[in-house]
């Protein structure tokens, strides 16, 4: 190879690292102008749910405040695959059973004393369930004051909420969502200020894999829903967040640090479903049981004066969750066909992405790959080690 071409195959991997090590995982950044950088995430990697860093599981029966059906269980909160795609997922089950004096039980977290954050970009890939008429699946967050103020003076966000009555009575419970902001000095008979908007897909977003996005700072909150190849597909919503330390005024509940909750409700208001027996999404049909998936929930920040965070650090031994080749071979590089991977262990994970950041494929669990049906030029490999470690390799295809 001659010391030119050399040289542009380096400079193309420098711009490549550069672009993947900015996001940690590829995600296109939610403004093409601001460089975020990751400051937490979970990828649900691993067998178990870390809740020495990151998470509460939440055991109750206390209906949420809705009038919801379900009794919340730590049994139904894991650490699995998608069978679809056997993504390494938080899984939420929501359950038909009687418990506790409950006809049903689910599953919450949340990351109160363990994480939180005030501006910058929070993103969760979710596989929902087919809510059909009473599932209420939820990505959401509380003021990190709640304990202290109250509800609804501590602020919400509910970035993504599926399975609205409108929906259920629309017929569009299969892609009907919603991104509402609650907050004030008290609940007031339910006067309290609120803002929010409703958005229809012209295709159900309970078929797979999807994003959803909120970007904050002391101006303004957005809320997005969108796809791996477009993250940022439609705007649901924006709020102005103006004045500060004034009751009623948004800036008095959002200029704060947030915490983040995952949910999977049973019936209640929401819905407008109280009878266990009117909840069609748990039948006979799937053993009445139904499931939320979480590939990973990641927040960034710009580094600006205003931002807080609070929370565990990242690994600083890998930076940002990635590592410059160090563990594996792979080989033969440039290749034909096949790429191998050689290592002390059998990858967990091999993931290949083009030159603009897009994923085209994913393995598990093996040490080879084919990238005969791929055109020809560069590519990167992504191998996670059984540890969870992640290192990049620059790839040609001939």
């Amino acid at each position: 190879m001659s010391n030119l071409v050399q040289s542009v195959f380096c400079l193309l991997g420098i711009i490549f690292f550069q672009l993947v090590y900015a996001q940690s995982l590829p995600y296109k950044s939610a403004d093409a102008t601001s460089d975020y950088h990751l400051v937490w995430q979970d990828n649900f990697d691993g067998n178990t749910l870390d809740e020495t860093n990151n998470w509460v599981i939440e055991v109750n029966g206390e209906g949420g405040g809705n009038s919801e059906l379900q009794y919340y269980r730590r049994e139904n909160i894991s650490i699995g695959r998608e069978p679809m795609t056997g993504a390494n997922c938080l899984i939420i089950k929501a359950k038909r059973e009687n418990y506790s004096g409950k006809t049903c039980t689910s599953g919450r977290l949340n990351t109160l004393g363990k994480m939180s954050f005030r501006n910058g970009k929070i993103v969760a890939r979710i596989k929902l369930p087919t809510t059909a008429n009473g599932l209420w699946p939820a990505f959401w967050m509380l003021g990190a004051d709640h304990l202290n103020v109250g509800w609804p003076k501590c602020g919400e966000i509910d970035i993504m909420e599926m399975g609205n009555a409108n929906g259920i009575n629309n017929g569009t419970q299969d892609r009907y969502l919603s991104t509402w902001f609650h907050w004030g000095e008290s609940w007031n008979n339910g006067s309290y200020p609120n803002w929010g908007n409703e958005y229809t897909n012209a295709t159900s977003i309970q078929d797979g894999f999807y994003l959803f996005t909120l970007i904050w700072d002391d101006n303004s909150l957005k809320s997005y829903f969108g796809t791996d190849a477009d993250p940022l597909k439609v705007n649901i919503v924006e709020m102005a967040i103006s004045g500060d330390a004034v009751a009623e005024t948004t800036g008095n509940y959002f200029h704060k640090p947030f915490y983040v909750i995952f949910n999977l409700a049973i019936g209640g208001n929401f819905t407008q479903i109280w009878d266990i027996n009117n909840i069609t999404a748990l039948n006979a049909a799937n053993n009445y049981e139904a499931k939320m998936y979480v590939d990973y929930v990641r927040v960034y920040q710009l580094g600006g004066s205003n931002e807080v965070y609070n929370g565990p650090a990242l690994d600083t031994s890998v930076k940002n969750g990635i590592a410059i080749k160090n563990k594996f071979d792979v080989y033969p590089n440039p290749t034909i066909d096949n790429i191998s991977i050689k290592g002390e262990d059998v990858p967990k994970c091999i993931a290949v992405y083009s030159i603009s950041g897009k994923q085209i494929l994913r393995a598990f669990d093996t040490t080879n790959i084919s990238m005969s049906n791929f055109p020809s030029g560069e590519y990167l490999l992504q191998i996670t080690d059984v540890n969870n470690k992640i290192e990049l390799h620059n790839v040609i295809k001939k």
